[in-house]
């Protein structure tokens, strides 16, 4: 055994008893508190010396709310993703998705984004979850574009706006869209746009010990690590995302937006992608837009572009992905779903 493998251990320190205590007891204590988030963030927000309902308080509410929720997953999935790497470490995963059977995994990531009520920037965490274990890129695109676009609250408030077939047929759309443009990705050779830290993450070792060594304690104390180490790069950024979505959601104006999209000319629905992409909210928070669009005379393509884009290419998601992804793959995967997107607004125009 080398030094140097021998300094990437899990550290002994706290008694094994401690660690099977600590770990369920912390994890309850998470999921409780996940629980009260909305109950805490209206206690925080009537802190501050602004009206509920006014911008300032809305933008305050969403951030208070937000910051903690994204955070909670992002620890908790890192540390489930570290666990189960030390039994599949990167080599076995890719293993596992390689060849005729990774074509298989895009259409399961988009399966599994549709059945997770997630939005955008609470996707992320398990993006990187996936990405540090080592599953292949295309693959966890997949999941990232499905889990906002076309999750079942999503789906749930357009069924009940516009009816079962315009709901089912925006689900064909956007299942389609995620895993056409996760292949796309996949076959595109992007891994080498991934951040640094990432790419040295997924070939390093979980650990001195033959993987059949590791005891639980063990494979937990590498969880913990994943999380110190990943969580310990990109929660500023989570700060900075959440914060320009919660200025964003409070502030800009819907009667804008009602003016880009009340027509039908052919501009408007890359007008409304354009318009979609700084804003911020998950898809109960846009399905109210959506009605309100629609009320006023705005094509349906138009205005589920609009839908997409907002909950499938937010800028703070962007932000919060800069520090997995570099700047290429985070503009080349923006090109492949916005034209996903901008395909689908066109066909209901046409067909609607």
């Amino acid at each position: 055994m080398t030094a140097e493998t021998h300094d990437s251990a899990p550290h002994r320190g706290a008694p094994d008893w401690l660690w099977y205590v600590g770990v369920p007891v912390v994890g309850v204590v998470l999921y409780l508190l996940y629980g009260r988030l909305i109950p805490i963030s209206e206690w925080v927000t009537a802190l501050f010396p602004v009206a509920r309902n006014s911008h300032s308080g809305e933008a305050i509410a969403f951030f208070v709310y937000d910051v903690p929720k994204v955070l909670l997953l992002l620890t908790g999935i890192v540390f489930v993703t570290g666990v189960l790497r030390s039994w599949f470490s990167p080599e076995k995963t890719r293993a596992i998705l390689a060849g005729k059977r990774q074509v298989w995994g895009y259409p399961l990531a988009s399966l599994l984004g549709v059945l997770t009520p997630f939005c955008s920037c609470s996707s992320v965490p398990l993006f990187i979850g996936f990405v540090s274990a080592g599953i292949p890129l295309g693959v966890t695109f997949s999941f990232l574009i499905a889990g906002p676009m076309v999750g079942p609250v999503g789906l749930g408030l357009l069924y009940g706006l516009v009816g079962w077939e315009i709901a089912t047929i925006y689900l064909v759309f956007g299942f389609t869209i995620a895993t056409v443009a996760g292949f796309v990705l996949g076959r595109m050779g992007l891994e080498r746009y991934l951040q640094d830290w990432v790419r040295e993450l997924n070939a390093g070792p979980v650990g001195d010990l033959p993987q059949e060594q590791l005891t639980l304690v063990d494979r937990l104390k590498i969880g913990v690590e994943q999380v110190r180490e990943i969580v310990g790069k990109v929660w500023i950024w989570v700060l900075v995302g959440i914060g320009i979505g919660a200025a964003i959601h409070g502030y800009v104006p819907e009667e804008m937006m009602l003016r880009i999209m009340g027509g039908e000319a052919w501009w408007s629905v890359p007008a409304a992608v354009v318009v979609g992409v700084p804003m911020y909210t998950n898809a109960a928070g846009v399905i109210p837009i959506v009605e309100a669009l629609l009320g006023k005379g705005a094509a349906l393509g138009t205005t589920l572009a609009f839908m997409m884009s907002v909950i499938a290419l937010s800028l703070p998601e962007m932000i919060i992905l800069k520090q997995v992804l570099k700047l290429q793959l985070i503009a080349i995967f923006i090109a492949v779903v916005a034209a996903g997107i901008l395909a689908t607004g066109f066909l209901f125009n046409v067909l609607m």
